[in-house]
């Protein structure tokens, strides 16, 4: 399993992704997610400097593409934009050597949410072939989001994932915690995480996770904002557990506000389960 920061840590002294990245080395972890959560503004060129010093520096990459992304949107031009978002996340972070790119699908807008899934998964079929045409080897990851309005409960990110070749789910911990209140309240509960993730996906999705990790808060309408691990509620050592139990591999990305804090204290806590 290997930890990474969303975006540079916070010590980081200069303000380039190549200075974090160099940071997140001597901090001792494993990689980092590429924020293009604001949109995807870095260029070819910066996108092949970052790839060398990651390389460099063995660690792992991903990126984050733009919160502003909608599949079922009502408008063409949305949906328009949002396909275009995703591609030029998956072209840019390929460049950069990333190979997990990580979004958050669509929103039901009171719809069905088999209709929203049919378009959804029609959208990403289509990326997923331009994407295989241009040799850009990338998997895309809807995440899992942390309100009920939000397409991607735990079952249709995996459901998608399971019928698009070339998707693999991003499972946020955090927010399928918050999406219905708080329920992720024992060790059992985490456990039926792993078990859905196989029982759709096989040992393919165990072995090849991609994982967001942070405290939350929640209310009735789900995920509020972020918070540090130890501020919260979240089972976090046990999840930590119940995937070394079913030997899961993959990454996990901090997104706690202290990142490289929270993704440290992951992964000693992780080096010290048997």
């Amino acid at each position: 399993m290997r930890f990474l920061t969303a975006g540079s840590p916070l010590s980081t002294k200069g303000r380039s992704t190549e200075d974090g990245l160099r940071r997140v080395a001597e901090l001792g972890l494993d990689g980092m997610e590429l924020e293009f959560v604001r949109g995807v503004r870095m260029k070819e060129e910066k996108a092949k400097r970052v790839r060398e010093t990651a390389e460099s520096l063995g660690l792992t990459l991903s990126v984050h593409a733009p919160y502003w992304i909608n599949l079922y949107a009502r408008e063409k031009e949305k949906v328009e934009a949002s396909i275009k978002r995703i591609y030029d996340s998956a072209r840019i972070g390929f460049i950069a050597g990333a190979r997990d790119i990580v979004f958050h699908p669509a929103y039901y807008l009171g719809d069905d949410p088999k209709k929203v899934h049919r378009q959804v998964k029609g959208i990403l079929s289509e990326i997923v072939g331009r994407l295989r045409e241009e040799g850009i080897d990338v998997i895309l990851r809807p995440e899992t989001t942390g309100k009920p309005t939000q397409y991607g409960s735990l079952d249709e990110v995996l459901e998608l994932s399971a019928e698009v070749d070339g998707v693999l789910p991003c499972i946020d911990f955090a927010h399928i915690h918050a999406r219905d209140g708080g329920v992720l309240l024992k060790p059992e509960d985490v456990e039926a995480v792993l078990k859905k993730v196989k029982d759709y996906l096989g040992d393919r999705g165990l072995k090849n996770l991609h994982i967001h990790m942070s405290g939350i808060a929640y209310g009735d309408r789900g995920e509020r904002h972020h918070l540090n691990l130890e501020e919260s509620d979240l089972l976090w050592r046990e999840i930590l557990q119940v995937l070394k139990d079913y030997g899961a591999d993959g990454t996990i990305v901090s997104e706690s506000p202290n990142i490289e804090n929270d993704a440290l204290l992951m992964k000693r806590y992780w080096e010290s389960l048997a």
